[in-house]
């Protein structure tokens, strides 16, 4: 890690109204949780950072705490934001379904660089609140694929929940090993995953498609018997 006065400084912070001094700290704070890691930065250097007085800095957030919740909800919401923006078109095909829900991820950590880990790779996920403002936007995502799952498998809600999950967790570390690595362009990783995520769920869809036409076949074999004479 680069130590926090090693990162490039701003310049004077101007004046600014009360909510665009709190999203400048929030913008501030986020750059360097994501570089040093929560534990390494401390109300100091994101005052010094944000060129702001501790007052100042204690006026918008009582604690490190309270400001660190505050920018894993800014980078949640924007996840959320992203796996919306990619379901709007309400595909109803299941490829399509996780070839969006792959796609909101890779670009997602694509656009974010390092403050991706501020999600993806928390340090501070002991803490229950932390924990759950984390895991927020995942469970967002593995909802909207879990509906898809029934709608086309059939499968109890227990099962499409634990599958969309898997899912999405299949999105979450692709996405963080091609951006890491940067071997491999933006759109060959959502195919590359999306295939492979989509086999394994299309082997459930043909199961359930068998078995209907194995039902259908009966009902129409029974409907072609000729009843018994009396």
């Amino acid at each position: 890690m680069r130590p926090v006065t090693d990162l490039p400084r701003r310049g004077r912070a101007p004046s600014m109204a009360r909510d665009q001094r709190r999203a400048q700290i929030i913008e501030v704070a986020q750059e360097l949780f994501a570089r040093q890691g929560y534990h390494h930065v401390s109300m100091d250097d994101i005052a010094d950072r944000a060129e702001v007085s501790k007052p100042v800095l204690y006026r918008h957030f009582p604690g490190k705490l309270e400001l660190y919740l505050d920018v894993v909800e800014h980078r949640g919401e924007a996840l959320v934001a992203a796996i919306d923006e990619a379901l709007a078109t309400n595909p109803t095909e299941g490829r399509a379904v996780v070839r969006a829900v792959v796609r909101a991820y890779v670009e997602f950590v694509e656009k974010a660089g390092d403050t991706f880990s501020l999600l993806f790779e928390s340090d501070v996920t002991r803490d229950a609140e932390v924990r759950r403002r984390v895991e927020r936007a995942s469970v967002s995502a593995a909802e909207s694929v879990c509906r898809g799952l029934r709608e086309l498998a059939g499968m109890t809600p227990e099962q499409a929940e634990l599958l969309s999950t898997a899912l999405v967790g299949m999105a979450r570390v692709a996405a963080t090993a091609r951006y890491r690595s940067g071997a491999v362009p933006v759109d060959e990783a959502v195919e590359l995953v999306t295939g492979l995520a989509w086999r394994g769920v299309a082997g459930f869809v043909a199961d359930r498609t068998a078995d209907d036409r194995t039902a259908d076949d009966r009902t129409a074999d029974d409907g072609a018997r000729v009843p018994p004479s009396a």
